[in-house]
C-alpha cells in the first residue's frame, strides 16, 4: 500500500494529504478563494453568507500559511483570492442613505473572475506537478532504521583537492531491519539529517539539473519511513548487505524508497555520497562539498573523465564494504555489530553508479552479485567478472547512446555467471530513482509508469534477484523478472 509517510509532526494542519498533494490548511485557503471567486455570481440571498464566511477564512488561512511556511504552489491561490475579494465584498457595502454599492457590470466582472479562477486552479495543478514526495510504505516484515556515518580511507589520497594530506572521505547512509517502535517515532527526513541539510541538497540537485530551486522546495519537507538510530531487529540473523552508488551528480538518498523496501525484507543497504561528484555532500564538520565535474563538450575527454570517476567510485564501494566488515566485528561503533553478513554482499548503482558497481564487482570478488540500474559500463577495458548481474534499462532506441546496448551486452557476456538484462517498458532514465515521486509525470523525464509503478518495479525485480543470488532462494528468477519487461538472459559460454 502506498500512503502518507508518518512524520514527526503528524496531526498538524501543515501535513500533506497525498491525493491533492496539499495540506488541510492549504485546502482551506483554496476553498475560501474559490468561494470568493464564485460569490459575485451567486443569487443575492446566498451572496452575503458565502462572502461573510469565506472572507475571514481566506484571510486567516493565508496568514497562518505565511507563519507556518508558504509553498510557492499556493501563491497563485492567494493571488486569485485576493483579487476576487473586492468583487465579492463590494456588493455587500452600502452607500450613505443605506443604498447598496452597485455591482460591476457582468461583462466587466467576467474577465476578472476568469483570471481569478485560473490563478486559483493553478495552485493545485502546481502542487500536483511538483509535490512533496510521499514515499511508499515498505512491504516487508521488518520496520526500518537508518543511520548516517562518515568514513575516511587513510590509504587513499583525495585526488580532487591539491592538499597532499587530504584523504578520501565518503558519507554513507545505512538502512537496516529494525524493531517496530511507537507510532509517533520520529521518521528520518528525506534528503538530509536536518532540514538545513535537506534544503542544501535539494538546491544543489536543482542547480545540477538546471531547474530553478523553488520548483523542488517541497522535497526537503518529505520524510521517509525509517526511524533514525532505531534498535536493530531482534530476529533475522545476519543480514546480507547491498552497497549503492548514485548517478553522476546524484546523492545517497536518491533511491530511498528502494533502500527502505530492501531493508524491510531483511537487507542492509549502504548508500554512498561521493564528495566532489555528488551534487552536494554535507560533511560532519558542516562543510558542504559540491561537484567539480562538468561536461567539456569533448566526447573523448568526457569519456576519459567518466571512466576515471567510475574507478574512484568503485574503490569507494570496496572501501565501504571493508568498513562494514569492521562494523560487524565491533571495530567501529554502531548498532549492527554481529548482524552484517558481508560474505553476502551486492554492489548496486544507478547510471554512473551502475557502471561503478560493475567495475567494483570485477575488481573485488567479495561482492557476490551486482545490480546496474540503467548505467552505461565505463570500464575502459572490460574484463570478465564472476558474479551474477542484473541490468535494468529503459527502452533503448534512437534517443539513447547507440554504444549503450552493444557495450552492456559485451560486459554481461564476459561474466562467468548468469547475467540478466531487463528492459522496462515505459521507463526513462530517472524511473530507476525516486524522481517520479516528486517531478512532473512527463514521459521524457520520468517515464510513463506514473508516480508509483517505477519504484515498485525497481524494488520487485531487484528483490527477486537478490533473494535468488544472495540468499539462494529457490524459484524461477527468469520467470519472475520477465513479468516486468523484456528479459534477455546471458549465460556463461553462450556468447552475448
Amino acid at each position: 500500500m502506498w500512503r502518507h509517510a508518518p512524520r514527526a509532526d503528524d496531526g498538524r494542519v501543515t501535513d500533506i494529504i497525498t491525493g491533492p498533494q496539499m495540506s488541510p490548511l492549504e485546502i482551506l485557503a483554496l476553498l475560501a478563494a474559490l468561494a470568493l471567486v464564485v460569490a459575485r455570481w451567486l443569487p443575492p440571498a446566498a451572496r452575503r453568507p458565502v462572502t461573510v464566511a469565506a472572507g475571514p477564512v481566506f484571510a486567516l488561512s493565508a496568514t497562518a500559511l505565511g507563519v507556518s511556511g508558504l509553498r510557492w504552489q499556493l501563491l497563485p491561490v492567494l493571488a486569485g483570492g485576493a483579487l476576487a475579494l473586492p468583487f465579492a465584498v463590494s456588493p455587500l457595502l452600502r452607500r450613505r442613505g443605506g443604498r447598496p454599492v452597485r455591482r460591476a457590470r457582468w461583462w466587466v466582472a467576467l474577465p476578472g473572475s476568469l483570471v481569478c479562477a485560473a490563478l486559483t486552479a493553478a495552485g493545485p495543478a502546481a502542487a500536483w506537478a511538483f509535490p512533496v514526495p510521499v514515499l511508499p510504505e515498505p512491504t516487508g516484515r521488518f520496520a526500518v532504521g537508518t543511520r548516517v556515518v562518515q568514513w575516511t580511507d587513510p590509504d587513499r589520497p583525495e585526488t580532487a583537492t591539491p592538499e597532499p594530506g587530504d584523504r578520501r572521505t565518503v558519507v554513507v547512509q545505512l538502512w537496516y531491519p529494525a524493531q517496530r517502535g511507537p507510532a509517533g517515532a520520529q521518521r528520518a527526513r528525506y534528503l538530509g539529517r536536518t532540514e538545513q541539510e535537506a534544503r542544501t541538497v535539494a538546491g544543489a540537485l536543482a542547480r545540477y539539473s538546471g531547474l530553478p530551486g523553488f520548483l523542488v522546495d517541497g522535497v526537503p519537507r518529505a520524510h521517509g519511513h525509517a526511524v533514525v538510530d532505531a534498535p536493530v531487529a531482534g530476529d533475522g540473523g545476519r543480514f546480507p548487505v547491498v552497497l549503492f552508488s548514485p548517478g553522476l551528480g546524484g546523492v545517497r538518498t536518491q533511491n530511498t524508497a528502494w533502500a527502505e523496501e530492501l531493508a524491510s525484507h531483511g537487507y542492509v543497504v549502504a548508500a554512498l555520497d561521493h564528495p566532489y561528484d555528488s551534487a552536494a555532500v554535507v560533511l560532519a564538520d558542516g562543510r558542504t562539498v559540491g561537484t567539480v565535474l562538468a561536461a567539456t563538450g569533448d566526447d573523448a575527454e568526457d569519456d576519459r573523465r567518466a571512466a576515471e570517476t567510475t574507478g574512484i567510485r568503485a574503490a569507494d564501494l570496496g572501501f565501504v564494504l571493508t568498513q562494514l566488515g569492521r562494523l560487524d566485528r565491533g571495530e567501529i561503533d554502531g548498532p549492527l555489530a554481529g548482524r552484517l553478513d558481508t560474505g553476502r554482499a551486492a554492489a548496486a548503482g544507478h547510471s554512473l553508479g551502475g557502471a561503478a558497481a560493475l567495475q567494483a564487482a570485477r575488481q573485488d570478488r567479495r561482492f557476490a552479485a551486482v545490480i546496474d540500474l540503467d548505467g552505461y559500463p565505463r570500464d575502459p577495458e572490460p574484463l570478465p567478472f564472476h558474479q551474477p548481474a542484473l541490468a535494468l534499462t529503459q527502452a533503448l532506441g534512437p534517443t539513447t547512446d547507440p554504444r549503450y546496448l552493444p557495450r552492456l551486452t559485451e560486459v554481461l557476456g564476459r561474466s562467468t555467471a548468469t547475467g540478466y538484462r531487463l528492459t522496462v517498458p515505459g521507463a526513462a532514465h530517472l524511473t530507476f530513482t525516486d524522481a517520479p515521486l516528486y517531478l512532473p509525470p512527463v514521459p521524457s523525464l520520468v517515464g510513463s509508469l506514473g508516480r508509483t509503478r517505477g519504484p515498485r518495479v525497481v524494488a520487485a525485480t531487484t528483490l527477486a534477484f537478490l533473494d535468488a543470488t544472495l540468499r539462494q532462494e529457490p524459484g524461477d528468477l527468469a520467470g519472475a523478472l520477465s513479468a516486468y519487461g523484456d528479459l534477455t538472459v546471458h549465460r556463461p559460454g553462450a556468447g552475448g
